[in-house]
């Protein structure tokens, strides 16, 4: 099915498949209301109506006509048939129907002349929008406990989060990244008490955090046998809370060697914040929120502590100070989205935490808005699944847990025992060896609905078998390979002579809906399962189309071009899902 490149035509303009499907459902208006006069449709009913079928042999895009029998009172088949008779624009696709459905395959011309072209013109920035231009968007994530490992658990919401950012600057937003630390609270008055009772200087420093969850956990251990441990760190806590001096030197010191030990995970990671303001930074910012409470009569007194009925709105009381006085989470959170909208002016504040805390966000949220702060509904919370182990919920305080740094150094160690044996020479087999180890852990986590609980087992994260980042990130260093070989194309000489071309053509021209639907969504899943998609079908192009030995000019320098847009795409959503795209593996 050879047909040449027409670029002209469409120079400047960026058609994708889901602009192919907005040209399709203007076509279909037309021929709907031609055929069945009076009816009342429009394109943008059509849009949301067509979808992909499950097997392409059936077309590249589908219209299921059992959408449209009751607004044109006539069986699907019937409408279908009707609908196959009519003229379509042979240069945007061809057109057959099967039984209720109108199934349309999209022409060589369009794929060339729209798609391939939007690639070559825009590059990396392919897929990208500026709906976002002008708008900042506050990002809420990682955000771990002081004193406590970054583990397994902590994957979801900082992986979620990055991507999300990235998806956000992606559309044309200004970001700002907040790693809200959890450096207040409670478990503080824990750690100094334990720190007392059975630390010693020398062992802390040298053994970081995890010296420092030993005493967590032994003062657990302990507080079972001994409530009044309980009460003592209330009492520190509380002395934190009034600036004693050596509970806030002792927490500064916690908080320094937390704060090495997370650096190492975010820089593996390739993650950075524009911000570290954790809990205790909101701690002389909370009492004017909790006067204006006070003030809009929102506060009661429930056995000494101070809440905030919501029943009204079927959720429990929401509380705002403890009976001691000292603050609680959702004061923190409240001073915090206060600050940020006075120093950002975010139109959006994203909070990413698990399933767990909806009930809290929800709440929180509530209050806010009864507190008289109209932009209460640009605040946005996204949930993510929680992680057992075994079946068995994550527990610091019992040891139930895998810890990151583990999990990456046994990755980064499989993929370096790999490149020793399939590409010893290898320059920079130890970067190589940290990017595909550590992106496989994240794209084995992000390949799932974020929603979805995750049972952990280390064999799945570990497997480079099927779905997997290493799969992906092969994928694109394969691109480079041949392009390295056979050159680069010239000139725009292209004919499209396989189905193989065709299909990686069509998924590339559905990047830039899919970035839409994830951002949409907030869920990086979509670009994750959207990345295995594409590589699948380059694969099968590399290994049935020959490229160095194409033999018509024309013929190799297509696929010179598709092997470029796709490596540039597969590397550009690598990147949205914080992988990265090693030129060689």
């Amino acid at each position: 099915m050879a047909l040449q490149d027409r670029r002209k035509s469409t120079k400047g303009v960026v058609l994708t498949m889901q602009n192919f499907k907005n040209r399709l459902s203007e076509m279909l208006e037309e021929q709907i209301r031609a055929a069945f006069p009076g009816a009342e449709i429009s394109a943008g009913d059509i849009s949301d109506m067509l979808e992909y079928p499950p097997d392409s042999t059936m077309g590249d895009v589908a219209l299921p006509c059992f959408k449209l029998s009751r607004t044109l009172r006539a069986a699907p088949p019937a409408i279908a048939a009707k609908l196959s008779e009519a003229a379509f624009d042979p240069s945007l696709c061809a057109v057959s129907c099967a039984g209720g459905y109108l199934n349309f395959k999209v022409s060589p011309e369009y794929l060339l002349g729209s798609v391939l072209s939007s690639v070559e013109e825009k590059g990396e920035r392919y897929g990208s929008s500026d709906v976002g231009k002008g708008k900042t968007v506050c990002l809420d994530y990682a955000s771990p406990n002081i004193a406590k490992p970054f583990h397994i658990g902590h994957l979801g919401t900082t992986v979620i989060g990055h991507s999300l950012k990235k998806l956000h600057q992606f559309a044309g937003y200004n970001c700002i990244g907040i790693n809200h630390l959890g450096d207040w609270g409670t478990q503080f008055g824990k750690l100094i008490t334990a720190y007392r009772l059975w630390g010693n200087a020398d062992e802390v420093e040298n053994g970081g955090v995890d010296a420092l969850v030993a005493l967590y956990v032994k003062f657990h251990a302990e507080a079972e046998k001994d409530d009044s441990l309980n009460q003592s760190a209330r009492d520190e806590f509380k002395k934190l809370e009034e600036h004693d001096e050596e509970n806030t030197k002792l927490w500064k010191w916690f908080i320094d060697i937390s704060l090495k030990e997370y650096d190492k995970t975010f820089k593996q990671l390739d993650i950075t914040f524009d911000s570290y303001a954790g809990e205790s930074f909101y701690t002389d910012k909370m009492p004017e929120q909790v006067q204006l409470m006070r003030d809009k009569g929102l506060l009661k007194i429930d056995d000494g502590a101070s809440i905030i009925d919501l029943s009204e709105y079927n959720m429990p009381p929401c509380l705002i100070l403890r009976s001691d006085g000292c603050t609680l989470y959702p004061t923190r959170d409240i001073a915090a989205a206060v600050y940020r909208k006075r120093t950002y002016d975010f139109d959006k504040c994203i909070y990413v935490t698990s399933n767990g805390q909806s009930l809290h966000f929800a709440q929180w949220f509530k209050v806010v808005e009864l507190m008289g702060y109209d932009w209460a509904d640009e605040l946005v919370h996204v949930p993510y699944g929680t992680v057992s182990i075994n079946g068995e919920k994550l527990s610091t305080r019992t040891g139930n847990v895998v810890l990151l740094r583990d999990l990456f150094s046994q990755a980064i160690d499989k993929v370096s025992a790999l490149i020793k044996e399939k590409n010893p020479d290898l320059e920079n087999s130890d970067e190589v060896a940290e990017a595909v180890g550590v992106g496989a852990v994240v794209f084995h986590y992000l390949y799932n609905n974020r929603t979805k609980d995750i049972n952990f087992i280390m064999e799945d994260a570990l497997s480079f078998d099927g779905s997997t980042g290493p799969y992906a990130q092969y994928t694109y260093a394969r691109t480079c390979s041949v392009l390295s070989k056979a050159g680069q194309p010239e000139g725009s000489a292209a004919v499209i002579t396989a189905d193989e071309e065709a299909d990686v053509l069509k998924a590339i021209g559905k990047f830039p809906e899919r970035v839409q639907a994830a951002l949409q969504d907030y869920e990086p899943s979509i670009i994750t399962r959207y990345i295995i998609e594409l590589c699948t079908a380059f694969n099968r192009f590399y290994h049935n189309c020959p490229i160095m030995t194409a033999g018509d000019d024309a013929v190799k320098n297509t696929r010179l071009r598709i092997t470029k847009a796709a490596g540039t795409v597969i590397k550009t959503a690598l990147g949205l899902i914080c992988l990265r795209a090693p030129e060689k593996i």
